[in-house]
């Protein structure tokens, strides 16, 4: 794979992705010094969602259509493919195998969903195999997330990053209410990917 040797992986629903995901991972990328980063948007999430999650091709192409422009952006299609739940470690594997085990993987993530880490299927798994970074927004109550990563160092001997990104308050929920309210999304989401909502009447 050349002299790749540095991947953020940016797993999410991207339900739909919105430029709030887009800063993450371009912040994560010039922090890091990463040479590229990954959008993998999952095929079937294990944990339960609160809505029906949108078909993964849909989100598959919209995720294609917000990165096309950045030459540092791909989209893999590793869990949308995959059969059954979608689990972050099986999908962290399957990119060892493919970029080798002198790799570093980076597995960018907000804050909210660190919080949640412990509950991840094989969280050992996880953590031995890439360094997490997570995102927090400026005025984000920071000592609860501080606590969460002072136990995962306790009991996996691990660092988790921490990346202020620049507030940008958008939601992927936001935007579906705002869909279906008839309300606009322009400026939320890249151009291409609000002709796409609109076009395919998603969110309605």
């Amino acid at each position: 794979m050349g002299n790749v040797k540095r991947i953020g992986i940016m797993g999410g629903t991207f339900d739909p992705i919105h430029f709030g995901h887009l800063v993450t991972a371009e912040e994560a990328r010039i922090n890091f010094e990463l040479d590229k980063v990954i959008f993998v948007p999952t095929g079937n999430p294990p944990h339960k969602k609160d809505y029906e999650v949108t078909e993964p091709e849909h989100r598959y192409l919209m995720t294609a259509l917000a990165t096309n422009s950045n030459p540092f952006f791909e989209v893999s299609r590793i869990e949308i493919e995959r059969k059954g739940y979608s689990y972050t470690v099986d999908t962290l594997n399957q990119l060892v195998e493919i970029y080798g085990k002198d790799t570093s993987l980076f597995f960018i993530s907000g804050a909210d969903a660190v919080l949640d880490i412990l509950t991840w299927k094989n969280i050992k798994g996880v953590l031995d195999v890439c360094t997490f970074i997570a995102a927090t927004r400026p005025g984000y109550p920071i000592k609860k997330l501080k606590d969460k990563l002072e136990e995962i160092k306790k009991l996996y001997g691990k660092d988790v990053y921490l990346l202020e990104v620049t507030a940008i308050a958008i939601s992927s929920t936001e935007i579906r209410r705002r869909v279906k309210e008839g309300r606009s999304i322009k400026y939320l989401v890249p151009e291409g990917v609000e002709e796409y909502i609109l076009k395919n009447g998603l969110y309605r």
